[in-house]
């Protein structure tokens, strides 16, 4: 590693050292202000974390009323507090059921979370942290219950889900092992507008050639099952039914089914999965109004030995969230299968569900199947923690997920069967119970989903400070003047006593009387001893660093200046929360001197002349364009160069615009030597300019007992640009014009020549390679024609 990389490495180490102490010391500073404020031992232990008790039994008066026993640990050790009488309790975790994740199997039931139990005792205000697995198990249950709306409109469809029970059972079979149907059906509440009371509609709602069953509620036809023969059967001997309106009483059905668990037969652990298949719309709460049923559900069981809904007629329908409540009590995932005109209705509706799913049905129920796998991949794929009984308590999640980077996230995405996924969680109590009975509390963390499982947390309150049991106080304690409690270093004063050592005799109308003497009178500000201290028989006890009769003064509270209060003792002290500067000071911070020994200007002037001098310091002007300390330096003024320039050219080189005599008469102070400086300091000033011959001219200028007299060196020389060589540049010029013309000329021949020999090449080259034709051209005619006479055909000549 190079020194340089060691020397970054070093500076940052610093840097985020220095912040961490600087981050530190802020957090002691609020703890501290915090803990001070609580007046009992329980009101510490639960004020945050960093506050502890201090127990420890005071005898001298003194020492009581300077000593804060509820304040940070550090202060009650470099206090002088024993370890053994501060109290400060941390939390004790306990997990009391770590079983580790498996996969199910005929003999032992899966487990994908862990642990399952822990009992927690817990201090308010502190996070409380611990760790939780999820891993996706092999062959983990899983319980499907099919409800299905027996009006006529959905015959066709009861007829295939008959057929496709078998085909179920098989194709979730290569998912798990241990897969289970159950099969429930519902109508309508039976009763006028849902349903015709008329005795002949009310046997049949059908029609005559189509005769169909009374109309029912709720009834749980079959419960849950491994085989898929029985449940068609049932599907298909469950008879149609119908009604007058046209929603239904779906809601009532799911909430039986739902909660009536031993009736339908779910089992813990199993992933529970509710589909309720229909193809018209629900009622809900309010609609039972039109039947004179006012009762609101109760979320309850009401079934009879024949699996009907006993309370249909009793009670309303139930309100969307109360299905949303029982859903998540049960961790039972709702799957809507309902046909294309009522989609976008279960849809939105979905969407107020945990985990809840819409698939839409085909005209005669075939996309069944593929509907339930793909709802259970969907659900089996994630995993998701939540609480429940969170009052006064928070949770934070953490986790990796499936990647390399934590995040803050509960939910945890494309899990895999055989993949595992562990949570960070921080649990905070952030209050106390309003009743001190109620000391513990369970709060259980489940993966939802349709799990059974869940993380069972019995919390326990650290709220109460084991010196404030009753065995271990002391009633009417001598320390107390017999007037008191001594409990926990501190004395609760009965009734009609008040003070340290309950010393101050009251009742209620002298009580208030002394509490007014704590105030500030002819005020509508109630605050006692600005709070900063306890009346105490009409008197403040002032906290530490606090004085006066109302506790109003702090000698330390003053602004600071070079991190000491009013900027030290050579400028002034702070008194009651204001600074008294010394002579020759002044000022909030007593940060301002008197004097402007500071403010003078090497001209002898208060800033230069271009600024004021304000609490010791220059404030420049902003129009002059000077800057510094004294109003001195002026990046952006001219300077003297300009209005000496034509003095000097006239003077020592009689030349520029100034005549001879006005030269004479008003250039002074200006003295011809050998060199000058090549630069300007804060006394001397260099100037350069170009003369009339076009050669350059140095001086130098500085000030001489005040800005308006200055005193002027020249150098006698001048720097003369050296003569060009006109005849030189000329046959220069000629002779570059010449060879590049040459030198084009000669390219040009070049590359004339090369192409001339590729040409001259490619026609020998095809020369040789040509071949003449022998044979007769077909266009060719003989310029003779013969003719034969016909006379002497066959004749010889």
């Amino acid at each position: 590693m190079t020194p340089r990389l060691w020397c970054c490495l070093l500076l940052s180490t610093t840097l985020l050292a220095f912040v961490a102490v600087s981050h530190g010391q802020e957090a002691d500073v609020t703890a501290t202000s915090l803990c001070r404020k609580m007046t009992n031992c329980s009101a510490c232990i639960a004020g945050g974390p960093l506050c502890a008790w201090c127990k420890e039994q005071i005898t001298d008066v003194k020492e009581e009323q300077s000593r804060h026993r509820c304040d940070i640990l550090a202060n009650h050790l470099k206090g002088g507090c024993a370890q053994v009488d501060i109290v400060n309790p941390d939390h004790d975790i306990n997990p009391t059921k770590d079983t580790p994740p498996r996969s199910g199997s005929m003999t032992e039931k899966p487990i994908q979370l862990s642990p399952q139990e822990m009992k927690i005792k817990v201090r308010p205000n502190k996070p409380v942290n611990f760790k939780v697995h999820f891993k996706l198990a092999e062959n983990y249950p899983v319980d499907l219950y099919y409800l299905m709306d027996m009006s006529r409109s959905m015959n066709i469809h009861r007829e295939k889900l008959a057929a496709l029970g078998v085909k179920i059972s098989n194709e979730m079979a290569a998912i798990t092992e241990d897969f289970r149907l159950g099969f429930g059906s519902y109508v309508d509440k039976v009763t006028m507008p849902y349903v015709s009371i008329y005795a002949p509609k009310l046997n049949n709602p059908c029609s005559e050639s189509d005769k169909c069953a009374a109309p029912y509620g709720y009834r749980h036809e079959l419960s849950l099952t491994n085989d898929a023969k029985i449940f068609s059967e049932k599907v298909l001997a469950t008879p149609i039914s119908g009604n007058l309106d046209v929603p239904e009483g779906g809601f009532d059905a799911v909430v039986q089914a739902v909660v009536c668990e031993e009736t339908v037969g779910w089992r813990s652990p199993s992933r529970r999965l509710l589909i309720m298949s229909t193809d018209s719309p629900f009622h809900s709460a309010g609609d039972g109004k039109l039947a004179g049923i006012v009762r609101p559900n109760d979320l309850n069981c009401h079934m009879d030995a024949d699996n009907y809904y006993t309370e249909s007629l009793n009670q309303d329908y139930p309100s969307i969230s109360q299905v949303r409540e029982v859903l998540q009590n049960k961790d039972v995932v709702l799957i809507f299968a309902v046909t294309q005109n009522q989609f976008n209705v279960y849809k939105e509706l979905s969407d107020f569900f945990p985990n809840s799913l819409t698939g839409e049905l085909k005209n005669d129920s075939s996309n069944v199947v593929q509907l339930i796998k793909e709802v259970y991949q969907n659900i089996s794929s994630q995993v998701e923690l939540k609480t429940n009984s969170t009052e006064g308590i928070s949770f934070k999640f953490r986790s990796e997920c499936l990647g390399t980077k934590k995040m803050n996230t509960n939910k945890c995405l494309g899990l895999k069967t055989g993949q595992s996924v562990t949570f960070d969680v921080e649990m905070t109590v952030t209050q106390c119970p309003k009743d001190p009975t109620q000391k513990s509390r369970v709060v259980e963390i489940s993966p939802g989903g349709g799990l059974g499982e869940k993380l069972v947390l019995n919390l326990e309150f650290m709220c109460e400070c084991d010196c404030e049991l009753p065995a271990n106080e002391v009633p009417l304690s001598p320390l107390c003047e017999g007037q008191g409690t001594y409990q926990c270093g501190i004395c609760q004063c009965d009734t009609g006593f008040a003070g340290r050592r309950c010393e101050c005799e009251t009742d209620k109308e002298s009580t208030e009387a002394l509490d007014a003497q704590c105030r500030r009178p002819n005020s509508t500000d109630l605050t006692i001893c600005s709070n900063k201290g306890q009346c105490i028989c009409g008197a403040c006890t002032c906290l530490p660093d606090y004085r006066g009769p109302l506790c109003e003064c702090n000698d330390f509270s003053c602004d600071n200046f070079e991190d000491q209060l009013c900027g030290g003792p050579t400028r002034g002290t702070c008194v009651c929360g204001k600074c008294v500067c010394n002579e020759g000071y002044s000022g909030n911070a007593c940060s301002c001197p008197e004097s402007k020994e500071n403010c003078i200007a090497s001209s002898g002037e208060e800033c230069n002349g271009y600024g004021q001098c304000v609490c010791g310091v220059c404030q420049c002007r902003l129009e002059s364009g000077h800057s510094g300390p004294t109003c001195e330096d002026c990046p952006t003024c001219p300077g003297l160069c300009e209005e000496t320039k034509l003095c000097v050219q006239c003077t020592a080189f009689n030349s520029g615009e100034y005549s001879p005599e006005y030269c004479k008469a008003n250039c002074t102070n200006i003295e011809m030597v050998p060199d000058v400086q090549k630069y300007s300091d804060e006394k001397i000033k260099f100037c350069q300019f170009k003369d009339d011959d076009d050669c350059e001219f140095y001086y130098n200028y500085e000030y001489v007992g005040n800005k308006k007299n200055i005193y002027i060196k020249v150098q006698q020389t001048k720097a003369c640009p050296a003569q060009a060589n006109v005849l030189a540049i000329v046959l220069g010029v000629i002779a570059g014009i010449v060879a590049i013309g040459l030198a084009i000329l000669l390219i040009w021949k070049i590359l004339t020549t090369i192409n001339d020999r590729r040409e001259f090449a490619k026609f020998e080259k095809e020369r040789e390679q040509a071949k003449w034709d022998t044979a007769e051209n077909p266009i060719f005619k003989q310029a003779t024609s013969t003719f034969k006479n016909p006379t002497y055909e066959g004749q010889k000549s």
